[in-house]
């Protein structure tokens, strides 16, 4: 999951491609009387995030009533993924686009292959061919056939993505995509704490998520306001603590076979997802279910507000640990991924003392039961296990003494996930205008979120440490799946491009013009969104 290095010849391609975008050129040539009646092609490579390599060239593919999806018969991700394509293209094409493993060299065709082409470019790299009569994405193996299908879905028109029958043509420019990811952890956090929100809406987050290809999904399951995952060994965790929210609403929580549910869905878009049980702060919903996890044995009453930093589990109990070790055990035996986040910021109410003989004694329950550590970066403060990964939430503002801390951790073994708060918090405010979101951390328009490099934003850690990026997206001020949406949209797909795309293509002025292009596709897809000012769009 280290960063590749390789050259790329995109910044030259980029500024042809945008001139030929400017000029509205198709790859296809359309007689004037048509063209209003005919969307033209996106130019090969102008999708987000931005492809590693791309090679325009010849007439392309256009899928048709004939269209047939080709995958080898002895290939069960091959299938997974070509039904997954049929599905998304079958309601706005009126095609019956048929998958099968039938042998022939038309139609759009699936491959994982372990030659030496696939494995260089990685375990979710892909390559595209768009040529007269045949489309094909090949890879080494399912991850990047379905990240391959999401860069052939941007290169459609966005019509595709509509419920019912579209006109069309369904064109796809001609010409070879090579890409590979840039991180290997490239992620999203939904925090279901703070508001719950049902299994269907954080299946609708992971497919938009998935549109960008981000392969992990971190839920924050419990937090001081709500605990939301069953523990059969503590029944009262949910029954109780997750019965409330923010602002007292009803709360909620999901029994052990909606989060199976919900991870499978997950895995069905080549997600992980990674569990957060936050501690030893941030837990005033266990603390309120449970009297005896109090230092004093008295339980405080559920809580709805938004203060952080006051609740704190009794590091000194033995009882603490058999409740940890319950949740830990539980939550890993329904988790395939290898990560189980522990939380560990904001405990204000512990002594530096308590938190580090804290994390000393939790730390190894999360190995016992094959899981890797992730805290947030104050798990630094403490003595991180071997293998484990710090979340840098930081921001311009987090004095030099704790960035120091967390460069020195890096520099002994402890990987790094980059989520600075005043670039990569999409719960902040766009601007003290924006009716939702927080704003601690300041304002963070779209090009603020995408102008920085994970590679470098960390002065003093080694490049080999950074994993990848996150956007958090916090629920203080969200309870809707539109206000999901508004805070989400642009920012999510420029924090999926830093994490995915080669650096020396990160460029705001050539982005924002690949970034407006995605609106016609959002508005079919019915994603609310912000229209920055920053942002090229086009008239609607």
């Amino acid at each position: 999951m280290r960063p590749h290095k390789r050259t790329t010849r995109l910044p030259r391609l980029f500024g042809s491609l945008l001139l030929v975008a400017a000029a509205g050129i198709s790859c296809f040539a359309a007689a004037p009387s048509s063209r209003a009646a005919r969307p033209e092609v996106t130019p090969l490579g102008q999708v987000v995030p931005v492809p590693m390599r791309a090679e325009p060239g010849g007439p392309g593919y256009e899928i048709t009533a004939k269209t047939r999806i080709r995958v080898g018969g002895a290939s069960a991700e091959e299938r997974r993924v070509g039904e997954y394509l049929a599905r998304m293209l079958r309601p706005a094409t009126g095609y019956e686009l048929p998958v099968t493993s039938g042998k022939g060299d038309d139609g759009i065709r699936l491959r994982i292959s372990a030659d030496p082409a696939n494995k260089a470019l990685g375990p979710e790299g892909y390559r595209v061919v768009s040529a007269r009569g045949s489309l094909t994405i090949t890879s080494r193996s399912g991850a990047g056939l379905f990240h391959g299908v999401q860069t052939v879905r941007q290169h459609l028109p966005a019509a595709i993505e509509k419920s019912g029958k579209q006109r069309g043509p369904w064109r796809v420019a001609g010409g070879t995509v090579e890409d590979a990811p840039r991180y290997g952890y490239r992620s999203t956090m939904l925090d279901v704490s703070r508001h719950f929100f049902t299994v269907d809406q954080v299946k609708r987050y992971i497919d938009q998520a998935a549109l960008y290809k981000m392969n992990k999904l971190h839920l924050h399951l419990s937090d001081d306001q709500g605990w939301r995952i069953a523990v059969d060994s503590w029944p009262r965790l949910t029954t109780y603590g997750g019965s409330t929210q923010v602002g007292g609403g009803k709360g909620g929580s999901y029994t052990k076979a909606q989060y199976k549910e919900i991870v499978a869905y997950a895995a069905s878009r080549y997600m992980d997802v990674v569990p957060e049980i936050d501690m030893p702060g941030h837990t005033n919903a266990a603390l309120a279910s449970y009297a005896e996890l109090n230092c004093d044995g008295v339980a405080p009453p559920l809580y709805t507000g938004t203060e952080v930093g006051f609740s704190s589990l009794c590091v000194k109990k033995d009882v603490t640990y058999d409740f940890v070790d319950d949740v830990i055990r539980e939550l890993a035996a329904m988790t395939p991924g290898e990560y189980l986040h522990i939380g560990g910021d904001e405990a204000h109410s512990t002594s530096h003392e308590d938190f580090v003989a804290f994390m000393d004694k939790v730390q190894p329950v999360v190995a016992k039961y094959g899981k890797t550590v992730m805290g947030w970066h104050q798990l630094t403060g403490a003595r991180p296990a071997k293998g484990a990964v710090a979340q840098y939430w930081g921001y311009d503002r987090t004095g030099a003494a704790e960035r120091e801390q967390v460069v020195n951790a890096a520099k002994n073994g402890t990987k790094l996930v980059l989520s600075p708060a005043d670039r990569a918090y999409i719960d902040h405010k766009y601007t003290k205008d924006t009716p939702l979101g927080l704003s601690w951390a300041g304002y963070v328009e779209v090009q603020r979120s995408y102008d920085w490099d994970p590679g470098t934003y960390l002065q003093g850690a080694p490049a080999d440490a950074v994993l990848g990026v996150e956007a958090p997206l916090w629920t203080e001020t969200l309870s809707t799946p539109d206000q999901l949406e508004y805070m989400a949209f642009p920012r999510l797909p420029g924090i999926a491009e830093l994490g995915w795309s080669p650096a020396a293509t990160h460029d705001w002025d050539t982005y924002k013009v690949r970034l407006a292009a995605q609106a016609p596709r959002w508005d079919a897809l019915g994603i609310d969104f912000y229209k920055s000012p920053q942002v090229p769009w086009p008239a609607r």
